[in-house]
């Protein structure tokens, strides 16, 4: 009897360990429909210029991703094939060639058809505590949750000059968080590369702070001056740039563009033109041309 009940335990266990895995498998052999090729072609301006090793690797993160969260629509929003895609290709592009697993932190999606409000408490100077609702576009929670806005996550697609792309910032909380905080240190991997990250981006971070409190110079143009407010919201407003005006973020930040080269292991400028003003030149490396 113990032997038929430890055999049918052992099954059991097996089978809680490996069905998982199966089903991953088995979802990550299908090829994406005709249909959601379409939408990446569409709502994802770096897919379009991407080499086909690279766009066949994002298409099997987005399998995994559509396969192993779940979306949710809020505000009366109904999740369409189209959503979930684009979201799912968006936030996977900060994934690529890393060998990482796919934000095993996240659940959830939730999704809202436009800017949504999220209940806030604020303190006054009397120690008084007040309802301070707040507009966003998007948010990263630290208990498996993603909040976005599907018309502002469109927009972010096309990578138009000035646009936000609120997948790839609150994405970018959620890599930040696998370090065990969000404080614009994502888990690198070693001392020194810590130390590298910390001096270049602390760096940037000061004078985008500088800026953004004289109301002068450059930088709002690349780095959004939200990125000012907070080491973790500098580091997602830079990915932002790095993925969506990749040229102008490596030409007035060098060092950063050249961390996040090392970080996120591609480097858009391949999947963009070089605007006409641009030096025919690459950087590798602090500070080296070729």
């Amino acid at each position: 009897m113990e032997a038929w009940i430890l055999g049918g335990l052992g099954l059991a266990l097996a089978l809680w360990w490996g069905l998982p895995r199966w089903r991953l498998r088995r979802a990550l052999a299908r090829p994406l429909p005709p249909a959601a090729l379409a939408v990446l072609e569409q709502n994802v301006a770096q897919y379009r210029g991407m080499a086909p090793a690279l766009q066949r690797q994002l298409q099997t993160l987005v399998r995994q991703f559509l396969h192993q969260k779940t979306f949710v629509g809020c505000a009366g929003l109904d999740v369409t094939e189209e959503m979930r895609v684009t979201i799912a290709a968006q936030a996977c592009l900060l994934l690529l060639n890393r060998h990482s697993r796919v934000y095993p932190g996240l659940d959830t999606i939730l999704v809202y058809p436009d800017a949504f409000t999220a209940p806030r408490k604020e303190v006054d100077a009397a120690g008084v505590v007040h309802d301070a609702p707040r507009g966003l576009l998007g948010e990263s929670w630290g208990d498996g949750r993603v909040l976005l806005s599907w018309q502002h996550v469109r927009r972010g697609g096309h990578a138009a000059p000035g646009a936000q792309n609120v997948v790839l910032h609150e994405f970018a909380h959620q890599l930040d968080s696998e370090s065990g905080s969000n404080n614009g240190a994502p888990y690198l991997g070693s001392l020194e590369s810590y130390r590298s990250w910390s001096q270049v981006l602390s760096h940037d971070f000061e004078a985008l702070r500088h800026d953004a409190m004289f109301g002068h110079g450059e930088d709002g143009e690349v780095l959004d001056h939200y990125g000012a407010t907070s080491p973790a919201e500098f580091f997602a407003v830079a990915t932002e740039s790095f993925f969506e005006h990749p040229w102008a973020l490596a030409a007035r930040h060098a060092a950063l563009y050249g961390e996040f080269l090392k970080y996120y292991r591609v480097d858009p400028r391949d999947w963009f033109p070089a605007p006409v003003s641009a030096p025919d030149a690459r950087w590798y490396g602090h500070g080296h041309w070729q």
